[in-house]
């Protein structure tokens, strides 16, 4: 199994440093705001690479920060006028709510910012000591040029960098190469924490250093996040932990590239800036939007677009209908071997995909694989050339492929009272034979948002995305 890995610019090899067991860090949400389409790509990119991880029978241990004291969310809780805790609970509470809905299963650990406060100033503290922090009018910075190793992550050469400048935001521009501020003082207006080098609160960068260290120790095997958090947060990661510890603070670096909607940058200002909650108001299925995120490589852009949605939709309807097809075969001769050829399809199919996926995670082309499995299967079914031992494998073997992709569950919804009176009246004007009045309820269905299908059992219901 192979990894682009960031910090070295190639593909290597992966070994967990503890045989069987992967330690992950992912860097998490800052909760001033609901997590937007953008962030949902990487948290499933992870989400994907958790389960590849675990379908190939590692362990995991990962961990996955909540970023609740920072420049954003104390300016959201002063503009709102009430407590931080208040203000960032909301949105951490949304945000692990898009997680169920979009199934990216939960990390073992979700520290918070601010219960692991004593954490940051006890690093802060082994820095100033070690002489690579100094203590500056509005509070405690590191300097870059006391570790020689700054910039390899992301590419900068700091030799050209002004000793002494500094920048004390969380977050700032690319070409901004400045000391970064570990601690700062006590501020009006802003929440604070007593400590030994003077009151105030943490920076930004240095809370996932103090929370991955204490959660997975010293060196852990997987870095992740968006390619916009290489520089300056994870570069400062390294820096800091690095410094503190002596020793090689991340084996492995995997980044994500952007979402862009299509074809532009997402912004509020273009109006093309969409949160998850803001997709299913318009009426789209969770899991067509997970779908869509994870089939392009992590590594490459995603162009976010409504027919790529729809497009995605389409795809997990054929899914969904092939394992539907499968559960209600009855035909066949229902006998305990599978055949030969099915035998050879699962195993041509689970086999390539494997090599795709262990080959930097490469979803597109084992997407390619299960779907001309797919359509093997509908050729087959269509023949009535499977017995019913050879559906249960082939469902076996999609259901094995599902432990990854999870698109392949039924997506269960409480349909509304409203909706089930309209499909009862129209059942009996059916059985009135007053197929007039049946068409017109149709299309109240329809209306709201619903499809009726007849068969043999009854009426189907199923959402119109």
């Amino acid at each position: 199994m192979r990894f682009f890995d960031t910090y070295s610019k190639k593909k290597v090899e992966f070994a967990p440093l503890i045989k069987g067991i992967v330690r992950m860090y992912t860097c998490g949400p800052t909760v001033y705001d609901y997590a937007h389409i953008g962030n949902f790509r990487t948290y499933i990119f992870e989400d994907i690479l958790r389960r590849w991880l675990k379908f190939k029978g590692f362990k995991i241990n990962q961990v996955m920060n909540i970023t609740d004291i920072d420049d954003k969310t104390i300016k959201g809780s002063n503009d709102e006028g009430i407590a931080l805790n208040e203000y960032t609970k909301k949105f951490t509470d949304a945000f692990f709510s898009d997680l169920d809905t979009l199934r990216i299963e939960h990390a073992e650990h979700y520290p918070r910012a601010t219960e692991h406060i004593g954490d940051m100033i006890a690093l802060i503290e082994k820095l100033l000591q070690m002489g690579v922090a100094y203590v500056a009018e509005d509070g405690i910075y590191f300097s870059i040029q006391k570790f020689p190793k700054y910039g390899r992550l992301s590419g900068f050469n700091i030799s050209e960098v002004k000793a002494g400048a500094r920048v004390s935001q969380d977050e700032y521009d690319k070409e901004d190469v400045r000391d970064f501020a570990l601690w700062k003082f006590r501020r009006p207006d802003e929440p604070f924490w007593e400590a030994p080098f003077g009151a105030g609160r943490p920076g930004w960068h240095i809370e996932c250093s103090a929370m991955s260290i204490k959660y997975l120790g010293e060196t852990f095997d997987i870095h992740t996040g968006g390619v916009d958090n290489i520089f300056p947060h994870h570069e400062n990661e390294i820096a800091q932990s690095e410094s503190a510890t002596g020793k090689q603070f991340v084996r492995y670096w995997l980044h994500s590239s952007h979402l862009i909607v299509e074809g532009q940058k997402m912004s509020k200002s273009l109006g093309n800036y969409y949160t998850l909650r803001d997709l299913l108001d318009k009426g789209y299925n969770p899991i067509a939007i997970r779908y869509l995120l994870l089939s392009t490589h992590y590594k490459k852009q995603l162009n976010f677009t409504f027919d790529g949605l729809q497009a995605s939709h389409n795809a997990m309807v054929r899914l969904h209908d092939t394992v539907d097809r499968l559960k209600k075969l009855s035909g066949g001769d229902g006998g305990e071997n599978i055949s030969d050829n099915v035998s050879k399809m699962i195993e041509k199919m689970i086999k390539n995909f494997t090599e795709e996926m262990d080959d930097d995670l490469g979803i597109s082309g084992a997407l390619g694989w299960l779907f001309e499995f797919v359509r093997d299967v509908n050729l087959a079914l269509d023949g009535s050339k499977l017995s019913l031992s050879d559906s249960t494998a082939i469902l076996d073997a999609l259901f094995k492929i599902d432990m990854v992709l999870d698109v392949m569950r039924s997506l269960e919804e409480k349909v509304p009272e409203d909706v089930l009176m309209l499909i009862d009246e129209r059942q009996k004007a059916r059985e009135a034979k007053d197929f007039k009045l049946a068409d017109k309820l149709r299309d109240e269905i329809l209306m709201k948002g619903y499809v009726v299908e007849d068969t043999p059992d009854g009426p189907k219901i199923k959402k119109n995305y």
